[in-house]
C-alpha cells in the first residue's frame, strides 16, 4: 500500500554506485501539529533536495529501492526514509516543474517499478499521504471545494501494512489473484491460492466479483516463516511487510508460509452485468464492507480496528486518535489510517488523478521501524542469573525516541538470525514497547561483518555456564548476582525489609553473613553490630522488619523468590489461586495453567523454578517464614469442582471491581496516598479486578490521580471511565478498613 519501501542503507540515499546523494537527511523532525485537542503526531519532514543533480539522483534511489522492494521484498531504504525522499522530490518538483523527470516517484503508482502482464479491470491506484491534522484539514477543504459540497460520510480504518492485491472470483470460486503492478497490470501471483488466510476459495455465494485487498504477515505468521526460511539455510526477513512480498512471489520453496489477508475493495468484474453489478456501483464504501464480509472475505471489521463510518472531519481525527492508540497492541502492522469518501456519488464526482484517487488520503502515523547498524553486543547478567544479550546500536529516532539499545532476546535468537557485528538492522519500537531488532537487512552486506562472540564464561562472575536451554544462564544461578537478588527480595513491593538496601546487602555478603534469603532471618544481634555504621538503633530496627517480613503474605514471598516467568501481578494470582505454599509446590505444570495469565509454555517454566528453589523454600519455612495467603481458598480437589470458586475475594466483603481490569496513574491522594503503586495494585485485585499498566480497550477503568499524562488521554481517547482517588477510595472503601 502506498509509499512503502521498508529498508535503508546507512544515514544517506546511496545511488546505484554507492556515492552519498546530497540531501539534507539529517534535518530534525518537523513540528508537532495540534488541532481540537488532537493528540500530537510527528510531521514527517521532507529531505531537502539543493540542486539538479541531486534531483535526478533522488529519483534513481527512489525507483530503484522500489523496484528492490516490490520486486523481491527488499530494499536499501526503509519506509520513513523513502517517504522523506518522496516529499522532497515532490517539494523540488513543485519549485522547478520544468525540470521535472518522467520516471519520479509522484507520478506514478506505489509498485509501479513491477510490470505485469494481467490487465486490471479498473487501475488499481495508490493512495496519497497526509502527515497531520493541518494537513487533513486542508485535504478535506479541497475535496468539499472540487464536488461542491460538504462530505458527510467518511470510511475510516487502518492502513494495513503488506502487499496489496486483487482476487477475482467466478460464480464464487477463486480464480486468480494478481498483484498491484504498475497500476495498469499485475503479475499472476495465483499459485499462492490456499495460503492465504481470509481469502475464502469459495465464497458465501455463488458470485462474479473481484476482491481487492492487503496481504501481509501478523507478528505469530511472520515469526514462523522466519523460523522455516531459516531452517532451510535461507536468511531470515527483515521485517513482516518485507516477508509478505517476498513470499507471495515464491512458487517453488520446500514449504509453505501461510499470510492472512484483508479485504478493502468489492468491485464487479467486466461482462457480469444486472442488478449485483449495479449494487456494487452505488453501494456505500461501508456497506460494500459488510456485503464482502457476508461472503466470508476476511476484513478489519474482526480486529481492535475495525473500519468505522465518521460524519465529519472531527469525528475522522478523533478515529485516527483511537486507531493510533491502539497501534503498538495489534497482532499485525499498520503505518497509518485511510481516510475514504465513504458515498459512491462522493467518490464518482470527486474522480482520480494519475496515481491516487482525490476521494481517499492516507493519515500516515510515525514510522515504528527504521534500519540501523549493530556496533556491539553486551552481555549483562540479571538477578536470576539470567544472561541476556543487549544490541548497541548506531542512535536511530524511532516513533519519536533516539534509540541506542534493543532486546536481541537470547544466543539461539542471535543464532538463528544469523546477527553479526556491523550489520545493518531492522529495528522495531511502538509506543511502550521495548526497541527490539527484528533482523539483519542480509542485502546490504559489505563483506565487513564481524561474528558476534559469545561468552565462555558468567561475564559477571567467570563461572561456568548452563546453555542447556535458549536463554542462558550462570552456574551460580542467583548467587551469581546475590546482591541484586536479595535487594529486589528485601524491596518495598516484596518483603518490606526496611533498612536492607543495597550497601547493606553488600556489607552482610561481603562478612559472608548471607549467601541467600533465609540467611536474612537468621541474622543475630552482634553479628549486625559488627558491622560499620551499624548502631544499636539501626540494628534493632533492621531486626524489627525482619521479624516483620516474617508475617508478610505468601504472594509477597513468592515474588521475593524472583520466579522466572512471574512478576508482582503473577505472584499474587499464584498465591490467590493455590493458597498455600505446599499446594504451589505440589502442582503440576496442568496445574499450574488454571491460573489466569499462565500459558501452556511459562507453566513448565515456573514448575521447574520452584523445584529448584525447594532448599530455599525449606529454609525459608523453617525460618519462620509464613506461607499462606490471607484470604485465599486452597482450590478444589478436582477440575468439576473449579465452576464458580472465588479465588481472589476477602470472606465477607464485597467486591466492588468483579470482572474490571483498572489502571492506576499518576499521583494517589487522600486514603491512597500512602499506598505504593503494588499496594494499589492488591487492593484492585482484593477487590475482584484485575489490575494492569497499560490502557487498551480491554481496560474497564483507570484511576487518574495528580499528574495523570499520555495514560489519561489515551483513557479520554478509547472513552474509557475515568475516576478520581477520593472516588476510588470511596468505591473500595470496605477493603481499606
Amino acid at each position: 500500500m502506498g509509499n512503502r519501501l521498508k529498508n535503508r542503507s546507512r544515514h544517506r540515499p546511496h545511488g546505484i554506485d554507492g556515492r552519498p546523494v546530497r540531501i539534507g537527511a539529517g534535518r530534525r523532525p518537523g513540528p508537532l501539529s495540534v488541532v481540537d485537542g488532537m493528540m500530537p503526531i510527528m510531521t514527517t519532514p521532507a529531505a531537502v533536495i539543493v540542486d539538479a543533480a541531486a534531483y535526478a539522483q533522488a529519483v534513481e534511489n527512489a525507483v530503484s529501492a522500489a523496484a528492490a522492494y516490490y520486486e523481491g521484498g527488499t530494499s536499501p531504504l526503509d519506509d520513513d526514509t523513502y517517504d522523506r525522499l518522496v516529499r522532497g522530490i515532490a517539494a523540488w518538483e513543485a519549485e522547478h516543474p520544468d525540470e521535472a523527470l518522467p520516471d519520479s516517484p509522484t507520478g506514478k503508482v506505489a509498485g509501479g517499478a513491477v510490470e505485469g502482464d494481467i490487465p486490471h479491470t479498473v487501475p488499481m491506484l495508490s493512495l496519497d499521504n497526509v502527515f497531520s491534522a493541518e494537513e487533513f484539514m486542508a485535504w478535506t477543504a479541497s475535496l468539499n471545494r472540487r464536488i461542491g459540497r460538504e462530505v458527510t460520510r467518511f470510511s475510516v480504518g487502518p492502513k494495513l501494512d503488506g502487499l496489496a492485491i486483487v482476487a477475482r472470483y467466478s460464480d464464487g470460486r477463486l480464480t486468480r489473484l494478481i498483484t498491484r503492478g504498475d497500476g495498469i497490470a499485475g503479475e499472476d501471483v495465483s499459485h499462492a491460492i490456499g495460503t492465504v488466510v481470509g481469502l475464502p476459495e469459495r465464497l458465501a455465494e455463488p458470485v462474479t466479483v473481484e476482491v481487492r485487498g492487503e496481504v501481509l504477515m501478523t507478528t505469530a505468521q511472520f515469526e514462523y516463516a522466519n523460523e522455516a526460511r531459516t531452517g532451510h539455510g535461507g536468511q531470515p526477513f527483515a521485517n513482516p511487510r518485507n516477508a509478505a512480498a517476498g513470499t507471495l512471489r515464491a512458487k517453488e520453496r520446500l514449504y509453505t508460509v501461510p499470510m492472512t489477508f484483508f479485504g478493502y475493495g468489492l468491485l464487479p468484474l467486466p461482462g457480469t452485468d444486472g442488478p449485483l453489478a449495479e449494487r456494487l456501483a452505488e453501494l456505500p464504501h461501508s456497506d460494500l464492507m459488510s456485503l464482502a464480509a457476508e461472503l466470508g472475505v476476511h476484513t478489519s471489521a474482526t480486529t481492535a480496528v475495525p473500519e468505522s463510518v465518521a460524519g465529519s472531519p472531527e469525528q475522522v481525527l478523533s478515529r485516527v486518535k483511537e486507531i493510533a492508540a491502539e497501534r503498538a497492541e495489534l497482532p499485525f502492522g499498520i503505518d497509518g489510517i485511510v481516510v475514504k469518501a465513504d458515498l459512491a456519488a462522493d467518490q464518482r464526482d470527486a474522480g482520480s488523478g494519475s496515481r491516487a484517487p482525490r476521494w481517499a488520503i492516507a493519515y500516515k502515523l510515525p514510522a515504528v521501524e527504521k534500519i540501523t547498524r549493530l556496533l556491539e553486543v553486551e552481555w549483562n547478567v540479571g538477578r536470576t542469573g539470567i544472561i541476556a544479550p543487549r544490541g548497541v546500536l548506531e542512535p536511530v529516532v524511532v516513533d519519536g525516541s533516539t534509540i541506542t539499545y534493543a532486546t536481541l532476546h537470547n544466543p539461539a535468537d542471535i543464532t538463528r538470525r544469523d546477527l553479526r557485528l556491523g550489520d545493518h538492522v531492522m529495528v522495531h519500537r511502538a509506543g511502550d514497547v521495548i526497541p527490539r531488532i527484528e533482523a539483519p537487512v542480509a542485502h546490504l552486506r559489505t563483506g565487513e561483518e564481524q561474528p558476534i562472540v559469545f561468552p565462555e564464561q558468567c561475564p559477571r562472575c567467570g563461572s561456568d555456564i548452563d546453555t542447556g536451554g535458549e536463554r542462558w544462564r550462570c552456574a551460580q544461578g542467583r548467587n551469581c548476582h546475590l546482591v541484586a537478588s536479595l535487594s529486589y527480595a528485601a524491596g518495598r513491593d516484596q518483603l518490606d525489609i526496611e533498612g536492607l538496601g543495597a550497601t547493606r546487602v553488600v556489607q552482610l555478603v561481603d562478612a559472608g553473613l548471607v549467601a541467600d534469603l533465609a540467611d536474612v532471618f537468621a541474622l543475630r544481634h552482634d553479628q549486625l553490630l559488627g558491622l560499620e555504621r551499624m548502631g544499636e538503633t539501626s540494628t534493632g530496627n533492621l531486626l524489627a522488619a525482619i521479624a516483620a517480613a516474617k508475617e508478610q503474605p505468601l504472594s509477597r514471598v513468592l515474588c521475593a523468590l524472583g520466579v522466572r516467568g512471574t512478576g508482582r501481578s503473577m505472584s499474587r494470582r499464584i498465591a490467590r489461586y493455590f493458597a498455600t505454599m505446599d499446594n504451589i509446590r505440589s502442582a503440576d505444570a496442568e496445574t499450574m495453567q488454571r491460573v489466569d495469565g499462565i500459558g501452556s509454555e511459562k507453566a513448565p517454566s515456573i514448575v521447574s523454578e520452584l523445584a529448584e528453589l525447594a532448599p530455599l523454600i525449606d529454609k525459608l519455612v523453617a525460618a519462620g517464614v509464613n506461607m499462606t495467603e490471607p484470604g485465599a481458598t486452597p482450590p478444589p480437589a478436582t477440575d468439576a469442582d473449579l465452576d464458580g470458586r472465588d479465588t481472589a475475594g476477602t470472606p465477607g466483603v464485597d467486591r466492588p471491581l468483579t470482572d474490571m481490569t483498572v489502571v492506576v496513574t499518576g499521583a494517589m491522594t487522600g486514603n491512597l496516598e500512602k499506598l505504593s503503586r503494588n499496594e494499589m495494585n492488591e487492593l484492585i485485585e482484593r477487590a475482584g479486578g484485575r489490575s494492569s499498566s497499560s490502557v487498551s480497550k480491554r481496560t474497564t477503568l483507570v484511576v487518574a490521580g495528580e499528574g495523570a499524562g499520555s495514560k489519561r488521554a489515551k483513557a479520554e481517547q478509547l472513552g474509557i471511565r475515568l475516576t478520581t482517588p477520593d472516588e476510588f477510595a470511596t468505591l473500595v472503601a470496605d477493603l481499606l478498613k
